[in-house]
């Protein structure tokens, strides 16, 4: 008898969760096959491509699940951090934003890291612009830039090889590209630092005003809210608090998700500031 749908879900579930994730998405593709029409069998596939770094492929399950399921947070989440993986930041913050959306009517629980995915994905976006900016001013930082992106892009590569050649598991070569894209990132930083320390007026960067930062995780605010004791709080953090305690985090207050209103203005505020200094995601 022909192993179903369901049994092959089920087993690629247990292969992903014992870290075997080329397994799962085997057994994910075999359930796919069974039964085309489930947006969970493509979003589940599109999670462990993301443990695979097989970003395309994870994009084409994403679209796959919002086609049939045009409201799929998961989709839209996933499809996000691909984005973000491949430097497309612009698309990144629509999806990121929309899975946002839909978590917040559909009371799912993943609205705090939704929530750090659109700041990332804007951090992405203003670095791309301060790049620019930057490297107009100096065209010794350019180059120094450049050398270090083509390092890092050399060191990739020589993974990739590792890869294929079976020296190295998927998970020991995610980890190692993810410690060349995090030292890469720290290099541009010290350069960054020590030219801006050159010339303070047009490469230093600013602090973030106190009232633009959340007074439960102290970052800057996404998606800020209002109490009724006028508190204003980033949406994600104080829906996490208040299911552990049914208080203003502040004056200790009662409150609950139906004392919260937007605040558009401070909304607008953090938006135009990051948009300006993508930097202040990282503060």
């Amino acid at each position: 008898m022909a192993t179903s749908a369901f049994a092959l879900k089920e087993q690629g579930n247990k292969a992903f969760k014992a870290g075997d994730f080329k397994e799962a998405e085997d057994l994910y593709s075999k359930a796919i096959q069974r039964d085309s029409a489930n947006p969970a069998l493509f979003t589940n596939r599109a999670f462990t491509r993301i443990k695979l770094q097989a970003w395309d492929a994870c994009i084409d399950d994403c679209i796959r699940a919002i086609e049939l399921q045009p409201q799929s947070m998961k989709g839209y989440y996933y499809l996000a951090q691909a984005q973000v993986a491949l430097h497309h930041p612009n698309e990144a913050l629509s999806s990121a934003t929309t899975a946002y959306d839909i978590c917040l009517r559909t009371h799912d629980s993943s609205a705090s890291n939704i929530s750090a995915l659109i700041l990332q994905a804007k951090k992405e976006k203003w670095e791309v612009k301060e790049r620019e900016r930057i490297r107009r001013r100096s065209d010794l930082l350019r180059e120094l830039e450049d050398g270090l992106t083509r390092t890092a892009d050399v060191q990739r590569l020589q993974v990739d090889q590792r890869l294929k050649h079976l020296e190295l598991d998927p998970t020991e070569g995610r980890e190692e590209k993810e410690e060349i894209t995090g030292a890469t990132r720290r290099k541009v930083e010290e350069v960054r630092n020590a030219f801006a320390i050159s010339d303070p007026v047009n490469l230093a960067r600013r602090e973030v005003p106190d009232y633009l930062i959340d007074n439960i995780s102290f970052a800057i605010m996404h998606d800020p809210v209002v109490t009724k004791t006028g508190n204003s709080y980033d949406r994600s953090t104080l829906l996490e608090h208040l299911k552990r305690s049914n208080t203003d985090p502040l004056t200790r207050e009662p409150l609950t998700r139906d004392d919260l209103r937007p605040n558009l203005a401070l909304k607008q505020a953090c938006a135009e500031f990051l948009e300006e200094n993508g930097w202040a995601v990282d503060w």
